[in-house]
């Protein structure tokens, strides 16, 4: 089902490697049977690693995947060997993801480039062995270094869209028609609420063979900042957006009404969505004659830049690019 292939949250439980413990071994040769200590060191544990991949966009095939247990470290052993370093496991990620600490809440790694590896959970350092405690007073130390216990705990991963271009708007607003309109992807279009239940990514050409990135995202309720609606799960995809295009409908009883909920259910979610760059549409207006487009746009915000577009009769999508692109570019 389309629901059930988006997932942009998990929860697991990692555990790196220990580290292995160092040797306490003494030489015993035929020639020099008190030839000293050569316990060699621990092997480090086995890290969990993080890696980019672009060719992810869901965090589906980690679903089933709760338990993330890297490999211990081998101990050291004779003739100065060092223990083998625990085999690392590598989870691979969309773009965009953050993985948190459950119990802290604090933010502990972010990747955002492909082929990018973070170490999110490092394994414990091999023990020494008791070759290094050797010194001109103790010549025969009989003692080593135990490993360092690996690191275990629940731990989150959150995917948050990475896209050019946010569609905001109430549900039935006309962000799947733009988004099928202007790039060749196909949302799920229907004349009732809450028809996009998960974000959807279309890539938009425009002039000279350039092109960007929009996400068509679920609409936004009022009160959706405090959880309702489709609350936070929608809001946390708005935060990698470059630049937030808000959907009017023209059949709105009141336009800027509507403009200033959307905006406030952003600022009470995360004020710093307001620093970015914002264009106001007010789709769906091939339902209106000039008289009433012109009536309309004296009563919206004078310093956020407005266009009048229809996906359906295909009326001002150029020139709404032309704004996006200019709006991207823009220092």
């Amino acid at each position: 089902m389309e629901r059930g292939n988006f997932v942009d949250y998990i929860r697991i439980f990692c555990r790196s490697g220990s580290g292995g413990r160092g040797s306490a071994h003494f030489a015993r040769t035929k020639f020099n049977p008190n030839a000293g200590p050569d316990g060699g060191d621990g092997g480090r544990g086995g890290h969990v690693i993080l890696r980019g991949n672009t060719q992810l966009w869901t965090l589906l095939h980690l679903r089933y995947f709760k338990n993330v247990l890297a490999e211990d470290g081998e101990h050291g052993s004779k003739n100065n060997c060092t223990g083998r370093e625990g085999k690392d496991v590598i989870i691979e990620v969309p773009l965009g993801t953050i993985a948190v600490d459950e119990e802290t809440g604090i933010q502990e790694a972010e990747i955002l480039e492909h082929g990018q590896e973070i170490i999110w959970v490092r394994g414990g350092r091999g023990g020494l062995g008791n070759t290094n405690f050797k010194s001109a007073t103790n010549q025969a130390p009989e003692y080593s270094q135990p490993g360092e216990e690996g690191i275990e705990g629940w731990k989150k991963l959150e995917l948050k869209i990475l896209a050019d271009v946010g569609l905001v708007g109430f549900p039935n607003a006309g962000k799947s028609t733009l988004l099928s309109t202007v790039s060749a992807a196909k949302p799920k279009i229907a004349n009732y609420a809450f028809t996009t239940l998960i974000p959807q990514l279309g890539i938009v050409s425009y002039k000279d063979n350039k092109s960007f990135c929009m996400a068509d995202l679920p609409g936004i309720i009022e009160g959706a900042a405090e959880g309702k609606g489709l609350g936070h799960r929608f809001l946390r995809h708005i935060e990698r957006n470059s630049v937030l295009l808000f959907l009017v409908p023209a059949d709105s009883p009141d336009h800027t009404k509507e403009y200033k909920i959307l905006l406030n259910e952003l600022k009470q979610y995360n004020p710093e969505l307001l620093q970015k760059r914002i264009i106001l549409a007010i789709s769906k207006s091939d339902m209106l004659d000039d008289e009433l487009k012109q009536a309309i746009k004296k009563t919206l915000p004078k310093k956020v830049p407005h266009i009048f577009i229809s996906s359906a009769a295909n009326q001002g999508i150029n020139e709404l690019k032309d704004m996006l692109w200019k709006a991207l570019t823009e220092e």
